[in-house]
């Protein structure tokens, strides 16, 4: 299971950009994740909430985007929506394809609480 690895490593990326007295006031990490990256979601929630638990990240989410499986075809220049690994162009049948999408896992943004108002 990967995943164990991939969710310590968003915990690393958080903590090397959120101040360490800040970590718990973040409330989501947003990913972005390709359909065909490889990555079961469950399993890197479940990962990120059991390395998290007794932590300053503690109350963090994981909010997943599935990005989908892009390929753009260099016969017919068209784009299309593929099924998972299919690198055919839907359109003319070309094999002649570069993926653009569906295979990137990025941390698209921290989400951290505004700190509330000191009282005067």
């Amino acid at each position: 299971m990967h995943e164990l690895s991939v969710a310590q490593g968003i915990v690393d990326i958080v903590k090397q950009h959120v101040p360490e007295h800040e970590l718990q006031s973040v409330r989501a990490i947003r990913l972005k994740i390709g359909a065909v990256a490889g990555i079961v979601q469950d399993s890197l929630e479940f990962s990120f909430g059991v390395i998290t638990a007794e932590s300053p990240l503690a109350g963090a989410v994981l909010a997943i985007e599935t990005v989908p499986f892009v390929v753009k075809c260099r016969q017919c220049g068209r784009e299309s929506l593929n099924e998972q690994g299919i690198i055919l162009c839907s359109y003319c049948g070309s094999s002649d394809t570069n993926v653009i999408a569906g295979t990137e896992m990025q941390i698209a943004a921290i989400e951290v609480e505004d700190p509330s108002p000191e009282a005067s």
